[in-house]
């Protein structure tokens, strides 16, 4: 067993394990709020368009009651009464599907963005193991749904048995009214009790909203060693990454010590600082720095300097400005023309004369 499964989850997820838990369709969602206003909205859609309800609702019924001497009610032609009633009931009821359809497609995407993923229908073990399910059954998940199932429904019962025993004394005078004026009665006082129900539900679902998000938030927490492992992925191992910087330092280095016997002068501090200099004329504005260093890398680059005599001068303070101000292959700047300048007219005067001590 891994030694983290032993160790407390107490670091926040890193967005690395988030958008992996989103992608296998482990996101903060509350079904109570979805179910509440899919059913508010198909109140409120029943409520606003009951008028165009009731006369598309009744059309068929109407028509075939005053018609009923006119229509034949052979085999043949009850199966195109049939389909005309269903098309009647289907085009009545649209704009309640409609309405309970869009409404539950935005509550989901306003909880959890847009998501498309297949990851939750894939056959799992955990989903049927027994040891799981117990888990599952005693979880702080399930609490919560046994907490609501039991608020709600005390809850309801309490508001239809207020309702019901408030309207008690309205009962009896329907006797004496129309259908329209009985069916119209139910009506509002149904719209009432679901209207206060949505009401309360719509509080114990933002409960449960707030409850999804910090389950997941427990669920989604990391312990210190799986921090850990995760960074070593996406930012690779630490002790890697310093081999391989060492490794191109190294590199890098022998890349420069092969260019100093290429070079036309070497600057040093004496012993702190070395500088390699190279000019060529008509190719170069200004002369470059080809290699630099500071202690073994400076005294290396004076001993290669002098097995391929170049010439290697002592100036203290240009040495410096030149380590602190100029890279490697980069020009000098032009504040520094003067002195290096000086530095490559006394390196010619020497060669001048070794020229005119051999002819001799």
């Amino acid at each position: 067993m891994p030694p983290e499964s032993f160790q407390e989850r107490t670091e926040k997820a890193t967005p690395k394990r988030r958008e992996e838990a989103r992608k296998k369709g482990q996101v903060a969602k509350s079904r109570e709020l979805s179910s509440v206003f899919v059913l508010l909205a198909g109140l409120l859609t029943i409520y606003w368009g009951a008028g165009y309800l009731f006369t598309r609702l009744t059309q068929p019924i109407t028509y075939y009651l005053e018609n009923l001497h006119t229509i034949s009610l052979e085999h043949d032609n009850l199966l195109p009464l049939m389909i005309l009633g269903v098309k009647q009931y289907i085009i009545a009821l649209l704009p309640l599907f409609i309405a309970v359809m869009a409404t539950a497609i935005l509550v989901n995407i306003t909880q959890i963005g847009p998501l498309l993923t297949l990851e939750p229908l894939k056959p799992q073990f955990s989903k049927i193991s027994p040891f799981q399910g117990i888990k599952r059954l005693f979880s702080a998940q399930s609490l919560m749904e046994f907490v609501k199932s039991l608020l709600k429904l005390t809850i309801i019962i309490w508001i239809v048995y207020s309702i019901v025993s408030s309207e008690l004394s309205n009962i009896l005078p329907l006797l004496d009214q129309s259908p329209i004026q009985i069916f119209s009665y139910y009506l509002s006082v149904s719209f009432s009790l679901f209207w206060k129900s949505c009401l309360v539900m719509m509080f114990i679902a933002l409960l449960d909203f707030f409850f999804q998000r910090w389950d997941q938030e427990q669920k989604l927490k990391m312990t210190k060693q799986e921090v850990k492992e995760e960074y070593k992925q996406t930012e690779g191992d630490p002790k890697v990454k310093s081999k391989i910087r060492a490794i191109q330092r190294e590199m890098a280095q022998k890349r420069m010590m092969a260019a100093v016997p290429e070079a036309d002068v070497v600057i040093t501090n004496p012993t702190h600082l070395s500088i390699a200099l190279k000019y060529e004329a008509g190719t170069m504005d200004a002369p470059k720095v080809i290699a630099k260093g500071s202690g073994p890398i400076a005294e290396k680059i004076k001993e290669i300097a002098r097995k391929n005599r170049v010439p290697v001068i002592e100036n203290k303070p240009l040495a410096r400005t030149l380590f602190q101000m100029v890279e490697i292959g980069d020009s000098i700047p032009e504040q520094l023309y003067q002195a290096v300048a000086e530095i490559f007219a006394h390196i010619y005067r020497l060669k001048g004369r070794k020229g005119t001590d051999s002819a001799s």
